[in-house]
């Protein structure tokens, strides 16, 4: 098992099915360790967070997607980004006193939105809204192509705090099997398989033993792992062009009502970066063009 967080596709070589299987840890745990979440929060970001990196996996574009859970329940906001780069990040917001020690999807976030969008670097924005509906995030985002003109994709999903897994199955188009019924006895087959799995074998085998355990008698092929990292992409000139972006007279009202230093917070990563009078100076002198001081973080 290689030492890095990573995805690794498989694909079927008698049928016209592929897959993708996804291990954080490092990752993982380093969007854990910024936020003292309870068990169940952590274990449904740890699953948002692998099937983020199952859909860059698959996907093909250029530039950040996210995904995006919102609810009126304990958990009001899930909210994880993946860059074609392979970098994510993710947050929670919950409130504490609403969480009991087994909720689950159903009981956290009630009358909840799962939004999925892929900002690409050049090009149109594209975004689609599902209801969180089901007993788990695998299974909003399985209905969510399921009510989608988009390939046919299953996702099994787990996180336990250590260690966030996730598996994904997609139909693609007809090359090897032409006909209808065969296509679709193939693909139930597979899904049947998967379905199969359990929390405890997904999240404790390596992906070899997983496949041979489900797919023994197919002909599996499994690619080369691609690795994954955290990453925040937060910095100090993000901050400062969030400052510029509210006008020099409200930058100026905001640094005397905060008593001289105005301090931007990453909700991602909690790295603060302040800026005080000089550097509001030199943020709106000569139009807004020149940087504020990079002394401080």
């Amino acid at each position: 098992m290689p030492d890095f967080d990573f995805t690794q596709r498989f694909l079927f070589d008698d049928t016209d099915v592929r897959g993708e299987l996804a291990d954080l840890r490092g990752s993982y745990a380093e969007v854990l360790a910024k936020h003292p979440y309870p068990e169940p929060v952590a274990q449904l970001l740890g699953e948002l967070l692998a099937a983020a990196a199952l859909l860059v996996g698959t996907l093909k574009f250029d530039g950040l997607l996210v995904l995006q859970a919102r609810s009126s329940g304990a958990v009001p906001l899930l909210m994880v980004e993946c860059s074609s780069e392979r970098e994510v990040r993710g947050i929670a917001r919950y409130h504490a006193e609403q969480i009991p020690t087994d909720a689950g999807l159903r009981e956290l976030m009630p009358e909840g939105l799962l939004t999925l969008t892929v900002d690409p670097a050049q090009g149109q924005r594209y975004q689609g809204i599902v209801e969180l509906q089901g007993d788990s995030l695998a299974d909003c985002l399985s209905g969510y192509f399921a009510s989608s003109e988009q390939l046919p994709t299953r996702f099994w999903l787990n996180a336990d705090g250590r260690r966030a897994r996730g598996f994904l199955l997609q139909q693609l188009p007809g090359e090897r099997l032409k006909d209808a019924e065969a296509r679709a006895a193939s693909w139930e087959h597979l899904v049947t398989l998967a379905d199969t799995l359990t929390a405890e074998e997904l999240l404790g085998l390596d992906n070899e033993t997983l496949l041979h355990r489900l797919y023994h008698q197919e002909a599996v092929r499994l690619f080369e792992p691609l690795p994954l990292r955290f990453h925040c992409s937060c910095s100090r000139e993000r901050s400062a062009n969030a400052l510029s972006s509210l006008g020099h007279a409200d930058a100026e009202q905001l640094l005397s009502e905060r008593s001289g230093l105005v301090v931007v917070d990453c909700q991602f990563c909690n790295q603060r970066y302040e800026f005080d009078a000089t550097d509001i100076a030199q943020l709106f002198a000569g139009g807004g063009s020149e940087e504020p001081s990079t002394t401080r973080h």
